[in-house]
C-alpha cells in the first residue's frame, strides 16, 4: 500500500567556528590543486529548484491551437476519436511540447488484449464493448502526440479552458498524490526519451474522472485504465504494451546493488538517516533517478562523489515523491553512488511502554520504487537507539555496544535480500539453536503494554502480559523451520528474529525478521473479550507459521510483479496448512482449514461479490475496487493461491511415493530461484518438469489446462458422486461409482480423487477420475484382496480440488 505525507527540509549544517571554516577551505583548495579536480564550489541546491522541473510544474497553455475533425489518435489498445473541436497546446520545455487540452466532441475506445482484462473493464461499464464519450480531454506526453495532432489539425485562434489543465494538475498533486511533472522530467531530461502518455478523460457515460496511461517503466502493467471517483475507484484494466510498443521500454530504470544505512532513532521515534546507495543503471540516457522514500522523511541533501545534486520532493501531504537529478545523463550499466540524508517524525510511532511501531516498512530509506520485494541487494546498517532499548533487524548482528546514551548495533546482510527492516523496543528475549537445519531463532516480546491497553482500561487484566507467550512463538518457529526445510529445502538465511508489534491487525515478514501481531501474545480469554476470535477462521493459530513461511516465499524466492504476488501469500498460507497437519492429531482440523479457505473465496461481501468471481489470481491487488470491494485481494490471492499449491501437492501424491515428488518439485523451485524473482510462468514450467504422467491431461506435457482454469481463469466446478459396493464372483469387493462434473466449460479438465473410508475410520486413497467438461464418468472397480466392503466412498476428502461445496 502506497500513501503520503508532509514536512520541511532541514537547514544546511554550518561550521561552528571561523578557524574550522578556514581550515576546511585550505584543505579543499589543496585537494583541488593536487588532484586536479574541476568541481565548482557551489551551494547545495534547494529541493525542487531545477529550472526544467519548475517549467513543467508551472505549465499552462501557450496560445498555440489547432482545430481537428475526425482525427484518430491510437495509443496501444486505446483509440481516441476527435470528431470535432479544438486542441490547445502547452509551451515547449527543453524544446518538447508535453501537454494538450481538447474541447469538443470526442470518444475513447479501449479493447484490452485478454478476456480477463475485458471482464474486469466490464465491471465498470456493464457493457461488452468500451466506448466512452467526452467533451473535455487533457493529455500529457513525451511521445509524438504533439506532432501527430498538429499535423492533422488546422491552426486556429480559438482557445481552450485553461481550468482543465489546472484540474488535471490538482488531481495528480492533491488527490492521486503522484508527481506527474517528475515523471515527465525523467523523459524530458533524457537524451533518449521513451514514450510516456497519460490522458485525463472527462467521460459522459461511465465516469467523469478517468485516466488512461502508458508508462514503459511499469513492466507487465505498462498500459492501464482507472477511475479516481470516490464512488467509483479502481484500476479496471492493466496489461503489457503491444510488441511494437515494447521496443523502447525497460521494466526498471536501475537496480540497487548495495545500501549503506546509518540510522538514529530518538526516544520519541523520530528518525534521522544517511543512506549511500550503489546502483547500476539499466538504460542509456538516464538522468533522473526516482526513489521510494516515506514522504514524511524530509530529504536534507543528496551528493554523489562529493558533488551536491539537485533533487525533487514536494509537500509530504501531496505528491511528495523523491527523485535525484544527475548532473549528466548516464549510460546503461553505469554505477552510481548516491548519498542521501533525511529525517522525520512519522516513520516510527512511540506507542508507550517501550513499544515502537515501524510505520515505514520498505521505504524508511531510499528504495527502488520499481522493484518492491523482487530486487536483491546487500546491506550494511548501523542503528542508534536509546540505551534502554533492544534492536532486531534484517541481517546478521556484527556488533553491539553502548555509546553515551545510545545502543549502537551494526548489521550486515547474510546474503542479498529483498528489503531491509527493523524492530526495536524494551524487549525480553528467548532463543533456540537448531542443528537440522542449522538455524538460530530469537523471539522478542515487551513486558509492558502500549498506551492503547491503558486507554481501553485493560491494564492489569489477567492474560495481558505478553512475554509469557514469547516461548510459544519460539516453539512454533522451532517446529515450522525444520518442517518447511523438509518440504521446500533450505532458505536463503540461517537466522530468524520474531518480534512483537503493537498492531493486532496483521503480521509481516522481512528477511530474517518477522513482526507478529500483539494480540497473538494474549491468552485466549483476552482475545475472546476483545471479540478477536469471532470469525477469525483459526487466524491466531496460523499467523506465525504463515509469516515464517515467507522466509521461503517472498524472501528466498522473490516475486516482484504484482501479477505474481499470489504465489508469495498463497504459498505461505498453504505452508501454514502443513504446520497444522503436523501439530493437530485430528485430521479434521486440516480439512477445516481448507473449508475456511474456500469459504473466504465464496462468501459474498457487502457489494454482493464473491472473491473468486472478481478476476484471475494474476490480477493481484488490482482485484480490489469499488465494485468488487476493497478486501477482495485478501479474499482472493491468499486462499486461492494456497489452493493452487495444495491441489498440485495432492495431484502428485501416490500411495507408492507419498509426498516425495511434491517435495522434489518445491525444493527444485526454491533452489533454482533462490535469491531472485520467479514469475507465474516460471512456476508453471517447474511443475511441468516434475509432473506425473497422469497430470498430462492434454498429452503435450504441459500444465496449461490447470493454470488456465485456476490461475488465469475463474471457473469453479461442482461434483456429484455416488458409489455402491458388491461382492464379485471371486469374492473381492466391487465398487461401482459415478462422478459428474458441472458448472464449467467444455475445455475444463480435472483429476478428481476418490477415497474410501474403512470400518476403523481410516481413509484410503484409491485413484483419480479423469473429467472433461460437463460430463459423467461411470466405472466398476474390483478392489483386489478386499473381502469386506468399506464403510463408504467419497471424493475430494482433503479438499484436493477447489470446487463448490456439496
Amino acid at each position: 500500500m502506497l500513501f503520503l505525507f508532509r514536512a520541511r527540509h532541514a537547514a544546511a549544517v554550518v561550521s561552528p567556528t571561523k578557524v574550522i571554516s578556514a581550515l576546511a577551505a585550505l584543505i579543499s583548495a589543496a585537494v583541488l590543486l593536487y588532484a586536479h579536480v574541476a568541481y565548482a564550489q557551489t551551494a547545495a541546491p534547494s529541493p525542487n529548484s531545477d529550472p526544467t522541473y519548475q517549467a513543467l510544474r508551472n505549465l499552462t497553455l501557450s496560445g498555440e491551437a489547432v482545430s481537428v475533425s475526425n482525427f484518430e489518435l491510437t495509443r496501444d489498445a486505446g483509440k481516441f476519436r476527435l470528431r470535432s473541436g479544438t486542441v490547445c497546446f502547452t509551451p515547449p520545455v527543453e524544446g518538447k511540447v508535453t501537454g494538450a487540452v481538447f474541447t469538443g466532441d470526442g470518444s475513447f475506445f479501449l479493447d484490452p488484449p485478454s478476456d480477463a482484462e475485458r471482464k474486469s473493464l466490464k465491471l465498470l461499464t456493464k457493457e461488452d464493448e468500451f466506448n466512452e464519450k467526452f467533451e473535455h480531454l487533457v493529455l500529457r506526453f513525451t511521445d509524438s502526440t504533439y506532432e501527430d495532432i498538429k499535423k492533422a489539425g488546422t491552426p486556429t485562434t480559438s482557445g481552450c479552458d485553461t481550468g482543465l489543465l489546472k484540474d488535471s494538475q490538482n488531481t495528480t498533486r492533491h488527490k492521486l498524490k503522484k508527481n506527474l511533472e517528475l515523471r515527465l522530467l525523467e523523459e524530458v531530461l533524457s537524451p533518449e526519451p521513451r514514450d510516456f502518455f497519460i490522458a485525463f478523460i472527462h467521460g459522459k457515460r461511465y465516469n467523469d474522472k478517468e485516466i488512461f496511461e502508458i508508462d514503459p517503466d511499469w513492466g507487465s502493467n505498462q498500459v492501464s485504465f482507472r477511475t479516481y471517483d470516490e464512488m467509483k475507484w479502481g484500476e479496471w484494466a492493466s496489461f503489457s504494451l503491444s510488441h511494437e510498443g515494447r521496443k523502447h521500454s525497460a521494466d526498471k530504470p536501475y537496480k540497487i546493488e548495495h545500501q549503506q544505512l546509518d540510522t538514529t532513532f530518538e526516544k520519541s521515534g523520530s528518525l534521522s538517516g544517511k543512506a549511500t546507495t550503489t546502483l547500476v543503471t539499466h538504460r542509456d540516457g538516464l538522468r533522473v533517478i526516482p526513489f521510494s522514500l516515506f514522504r514524511p522523511l524530509r530529504v536534507q541533501s543528496v551528493t554523489a562523489d562529493g558533488q551536491a545534486l539537485s533533487f525533487i520532493q514536494e509537500d509530504k501531504n501531496d505528491d511528495g515523491d523523491f527523485a535525484v537529478i544527475l548532473p549528466r545523463a548516464v549510460a546503461a550499466r553505469d554505477i552510481c553512488n548516491i548519498t542521501t540524508t533525511y529525517a522525520g517524525k512519522e516513520a516510527v510511532s512511540n506507542e508507550g511502554g517501550g513499544n515502537y511501531f515501524p510505520v515505514a516498512r520498505d521505504d524508511w530509506y531510499p528504495n527502488n520504487p520499481g522493484a518492491r520485494l523482487g530486487e536483491y541487494a546487500t546491506y550494511d546498517m548501523t542503528f542508534r537507539i536509546p540505551k534502554s532499548l533492544k534492536m532486531a533487524a534484517t541481517g546478521t548482528l556484527v556488533s553491539e555496544s553502548d555509546e553515551g546514551g545510545q545502543n549502537v548495533s551494526v548489521w550486515k546482510s547474510e546474503a542479498p535480500q529483498t528489503v531491509a527492516g527493523f524492530s526495536f523496543g524494551k524487549f525480553k528475549e528467548e532463543q533456540a539453536k537448531l542443528t537440522d537445519p542449522e538455524y538460530f531463532i530469537q523471539s522478542f516480546a515487551n513486558p509492558d503494554p502500549p498506551d492503547w491497553v491503558d486507554l481501553l482500561k485493560l491494564g492489569g487484566m489477567p492474560g495481558m502480559e505478553t512475554t509469557s507467550l514469547n516461548k510459544k512463538a519460539l516453539a512454533e518457529a522451532e517446529l515450522a523451520v525444520p518442517l518447511y526445510t523438509r518440504f521446500f529445502g533450505p532458505p536463503l538465511f540461517k537466522h530468524l528474529q520474531l518480534t512483537q508489534q503493537t498492531s493486532c491487525a496483521f503480521g509481516q515478514s522481512w528477511p530474517e525478521l518477522v513482526w507478529i501481531p500483539m494480540c497473538y501474545y494474549f491468552d485466549e480469554t483476552v482475545r475472546h473479550s476483545f471479540r478477536l476470535d469471532w470469525g477469525d477462521r483459526g487466524y491466531w493459530k496460523v499467523v506465525t507459521p504463515h509469516e515464517i513461511a515467507h522466509q521461503w516465499w517472498g524472501n528466498t524466492v522473490g516475486f516482484s510483479a504484482g501479477r505474481d504476488q499470489w504465489m508469495s501469500e498463497g504459498f505461505a498460507d498453504m505452508s501454514a496448512s502443513l504446520y497444522l497437519t503436523m501439530i493437530e492429531k485430528d485430521p479434521k482440523k486440516f480439512i477445516k482449514f481448507w473449508n475456511d479457505e474456500r469459504e473466504l473465496l465464496l462468501e459474498r461481501d457487502a457489494q454482493g461479490f464473491r472473491a473468486i468471481d472478481a478476476g484471475p489470481l494474476t490480477m493481484g491487488y488490482r482485484a480490489s475496487n469499488s465494485r468488487t470491494g476493497f478486501d477482495t485481494t485478501r479474499r482472493l490471492i491468499y486462499p486461492k493461491g494456497a489452493y493452487i499449491l495444495h491441489m498440485i501437492r495432492f495431484m502428485m501424491w501416490s500411495n507408492q511415493t507419498a509426498e516425495e515428488r511434491f517435495k522434489e518439485t518445491m525444493q527444485d523451485f526454491v533452489k533454482t530461484y533462490s535469491g531472485r524473482s520467479a514469475t507465474t510462468e516460471d512456476f508453471k514450467a517447474m511443475i511441468e518438469k516434475h509432473m506425473t504422467r497422469e497430470m498430462d491431461m492434454e498429452g503435450d506435457h504441459k500444465m496449461d489446462w490447470f493454470f488456465n482454469e485456476y490461475v488465469y481463469g475463474t471457473q469453479l466446478p461442482s461434483y456429484q458422486f455416488n458409489a455402491t459396493f458388491d461382492t464379485g464372483a471371486d469374492g473381492n469387493v466391487v465398487m461401482s461409482f459415478k462422478v459428474t462434473q458441472s458448472g464449467v466449460d467444455d475445455k475444463f479438465r480435472m483429476l478428481v480423487p476418490i477415497y474410501v473410508e474403512m470400518a476403523d475410520g481410516k481413509t484410503v486413497f484409491l485413484g483419480r477420475a479423469r473429467m472433461a467438461g460437463n460430463t459423467s464418468v461411470e466405472q466398476k472397480v474390483t478392489l483386489k484382496g478386499w473381502k469386506t466392503p468399506p464403510r463408504r466412498a467419497l471424493i475430494n476428502y482433503y479438499d484436493d480440488v477447489l470446487a463448490s461445496p456439496n
